[in-house]
């Protein structure tokens, strides 16, 4: 016997694929780009939303939690839509948008991500009994809230950096100035608060929910995120001196006074 519906966790992925495959058809059918981050957030939205109405158990701290990711997810989406609305298409297709298989491994691992990124708030909003705050949940509050912070406002100043014309270099200014992926740190932040607030629900025989900020931390650090765009950068900028010398003196990813020249 599970302490929590093992049922809910397989309709999490099942939720997650469905949607994926449905956002991807139109997106490759349409060769657009538009639909990717956007269906990234919604899945979170809608995740949350269906397992509030399965297992209604309105208690404040799930109350939080639930707010939380929707607040997160609605901030981030609509920044991301607003972004390839303006940029058209995103670099990172340009070698999977026409090529069927390569495009459809990028929305399974999408789905793969929101499902286990999400494994916390399933487990939670499936869990029988009622839940009180306690002095851990308000501490994973306020990492989630200060990871929050950090990524919205460092996507505010890159958006608005970019939105100049006379701009057409890289961002090393306001958070940029700390870190050269602001945004990133925030996310991973935000989704450690997240678990410590599940976790203070739930006791330590759920530490392996801990899976939830370790693979997004993965795939940023790794994989999708920051590898991207520092070769991304590294082609771009790559020849001029003040680039090189900013990703010298600034640290990859956790904010950090920069280095003395």
């Amino acid at each position: 016997m599970f302490p929590f519906d093992i049922y809910n966790i397989l309709l999490s992925l099942l939720i997650s694929m469905t949607v994926q495959a449905v956002f991807f058809t139109f997106a490759y059918l349409l060769r657009t780009d538009k639909f990717t981050d956007f269906t990234y957030s919604f899945t979170f939205i809608l995740l949350t939303v269906l397992l509030n109405t399965a297992n209604p158990r309105p208690d404040l701290p799930r109350v939080i939690l639930s707010a939380a990711v929707i607040v997160w997810a609605l901030r981030l989406g609509t920044y991301l839509l607003l972004r390839i609305l303006s940029m058209g298409k995103d670099n990172r297709f340009d070698d999977k948008r026409d090529h069927f298989l390569r495009f459809m491994i990028f929305w399974v691992l999408q789905g793969v991500t929101v499902w286990i990124v999400m494994m916390p708030m399933a487990v939670i909003l499936s869990a029988p009994g009622s839940t009180e705050v306690n002095a851990l949940f308000l501490c994973g509050l306020f990492v989630w809230l200060a990871g929050f912070l950090v990524e919205a406002v460092s996507d505010f100043q890159k958006y608005r950096f970019k939105s100049r014309k006379d701009n057409k270099g890289w961002i090393e200014t306001g958070l940029w100035k700390y870190s050269r992926h602001p945004n990133y740190f925030g996310e991973t932040l935000l989704w450690w608060g997240i678990l410590f607030m599940v976790l203070s629900l739930l006791g330590p025989a759920f530490l392996w929910l801990v899976i939830s900020p370790l693979f997004i931390m993965f795939l940023l650090l790794f994989v999708s995120g920051i590898p991207l765009l520092e070769k991304s950068g590294d082609k771009k900028y790559g020849s001029i001196p003040g680039y090189s010398e900013y990703k010298k003196r600034t640290s990859l990813f956790v904010p950090w006074f920069p280095k003395k020249e």
